[in-house]
C-alpha cells in the first residue's frame, strides 16, 4: 500500500533519473506491504500508539502570544488538518495526513489511501471521526476524502493564485511518524519537478522543498506564511529535500474527484527522452533544447504523427544507446517546449483528453507544424 518503504536513496535516484514507481511519505504499522518494493528502512511508529495531546475545553490549539509568523501560520491552520489511519483490505494499517478543502472534502494522497477498507481522520482537539474515500488518482499522487461531521473549526484552506518563487518560505504541518500536528519549516528549494508515478508515468509541476517531511506527514499541506497551499506532501524523508503536489495540479484534479470520483489526463502516446548533447550531435540538430521523440506506440494518438527513431548509435565509453532519426518537439500549442519536464506540465495543466494540439517539431533537421488530437491516457502504458 505504501511506499515509503522506498529507501530514501532509491526515492532520489528515481527522482532524478525520471524512473517510474510508487513514491510515498507514509508509513505502515505492519512490516509487510502490498506494493511491490518490499525494502524498508524507515523507523515506524505505530500511529495507535501515540495519543494526541488534549487542548483542554476550547479544542483550540495552544495559542500563546508570539511574534512567530510560523506559529501564527500554525494557529491559523491546524484545525484544518487531520491525522489519517487507515485499515487496508489486507488487514494492515497505515497513516498519512490530509488538509480540508472545501466543505466536507479533505485531500491526502491517493498512496495513503490506496486499498483502504476504512478511514478514519483525527483532528486537534475533537478526536476520531469516520472518513470515506470519495475519489483517487494515482497518476497525480491525490485523493479525496468525505467527513460527515467536520468538526466547525476546520475551515478549508486555500490554494495559492499562482506559484510562488524560488526562495519562499513555507511551512509544512502533518503527521510524521504518528506525531500529530507537527510542523516543520523551510523553502521552496525548486520548481517543475517530475515525480514518479505508476505504469511509467509521471507526476509533472511538482514543488520541491528544504522542510523537513517524513513518513506520515503525506498528503498534508506546504503552505506560505499567508496560509496557503503551495502542495500537497508527497515523499520526504527528513534530508533536506521533499516534494509536494502543486497547488496547480490540485486545482485542476481534485475538483473531477468530487464530482465523479476519477480524473482524465490527457495522453500524447509516445516514448521520449530528453535532448541531451549526443542526441544534438548525433541527429545533426539545428536547436539543442526540446523533447526527443524516441518512439510511437501503433494505435495511440501519435501514430502516423509524429516520427520516432528510425535508427541507434553508440555514444561514450559506457556503449550507450541513443536513438536517431526521431523527431524532435519544441513547441505545443507556440509555446516553447524546451524539456521533459515542460512537456508533461504542458499537458498536464493547459491540455484536456479530445482536444486537438499543434506540436512545433524538428523532423529530418527541419522545423514544421504537425496538428495531433490527444486521448486519455491509459491504465497501462503503450
Amino acid at each position: 500500500m505504501c511506499a515509503d518503504q522506498w529507501s530514501r536513496r532509491r526515492l532520489l535516484g528515481a527522482v532524478s533519473t525520471g524512473l517510474t514507481a510508487a513514491v510515498a511519505g507514509c508509513s505502515l504499522d505492519s512490516e509487510t506491504s502490498t506494493a511491490e518494493t518490499t525494502a524498508n528502512d524507515t523507523d515506524e511508529t505505530p500511529f495507535e500508539s501515540y495519543t494526541p495531546p488534549d487542548r483542554g475545553g476550547s479544542g483550540s490549539p495552544d495559542t500563546a502570544a508570539t511574534d512567530s509568523p510560523y506559529a501564527a501560520v500554525y494557529q491559523d491552520i491546524v484545525q484544518s488538518v487531520a491525522a489519517v489511519r487507515v485499515e487496508t483490505t489486507l488487514g494492515q494499517t497505515g497513516q498519512g495526513t490530509a488538509w480540508v478543502y472545501d466543505g466536507n472534502y479533505l485531500v491526502t494522497n491517493e498512496h495513503v489511501v490506496s486499498d483502504a477498507a476504512s478511514v478514519n481522520l483525527w483532528f486537534t482537539g475533537e478526536g476520531w471521526h469516520d472518513g470515506s474515500v470519495v475519489g483517487t488518482d494515482v497518476y497525480s499522487d491525490l485523493a479525496v476524502v468525505e467527513v460527515a461531521d467536520r468538526p466547525e473549526d476546520s475551515t478549508p484552506i486555500s490554494l495559492v493564485d499562482s506559484e510562488p518563487p524560488i526562495g519562499t518560505e513555507v511551512v509544512a504541518v502533518g503527521n510524521p511518524f504518528g506525531l500529530s500536528g507537527s510542523l516543520s519549516t523551510g523553502v521552496i528549494s525548486g520548481q517543475d519537478r517530475t515525480l514518479p508515478a505508476a505504469n511509467n508515468f509521471s507526476v509533472p509541476d511538482a514543488v520541491q522543498t528544504d522542510a523537513a517531511v517524513n513518513p506520515g506527514n503525506s498528503g498534508g499541506p506546504l503552505c506560505t506564511l499567508d496560509s496557503n497551499v503551495v502542495g500537497v506532501v508527497n515523499a520526504g524523508g527528513g534530508d533536506n529535500i521533499g516534494f509536494a503536489i502543486s497547488a496547480a495540479m490540485v486545482d485542476n484534479v481534485v475538483p473531477a474527484l468530487i464530482q465523479t470520483g476519477s480524473y482524465d489526463h490527457s495522453y500524447m502516446g509516445v516514448g521520449i527522452a530528453p535532448v541531451v548533447p549526443p542526441v544534438v550531435e548525433r541527429n545533426d540538430l539545428p536547436i539543442s533544447r526540446g523533447v526527443y521523440i524516441d518512439r510511437v506506440p501503433e494505435g495511440g494518438p501519435a501514430d502516423g504523427v509524429l516520427q520516432g527513431s528510425r535508427g541507434t548509435e553508440t555514444v561514450d565509453l559506457g556503449n550507450r544507446t541513443i536513438g536517431t532519426g526521431g523527431d524532435v518537439v519544441y513547441q505545443l500549442d507556440g509555446q516553447p517546449i524546451p524539456t521533459e519536464e515542460a512537456l508533461s506540465t504542458y499537458l498536464a495543466l493547459e491540455t484536456t483528453p479530445g482536444e486537438t494540439v499543434e506540436v512545433g517539431i524538428v523532423r529530418d533537421g527541419q522545423r514544421r507544424t504537425v496538428t495531433l488530437t490527444l486521448g486519455t491516457r491509459p491504465s497501462q502504458p503503450a
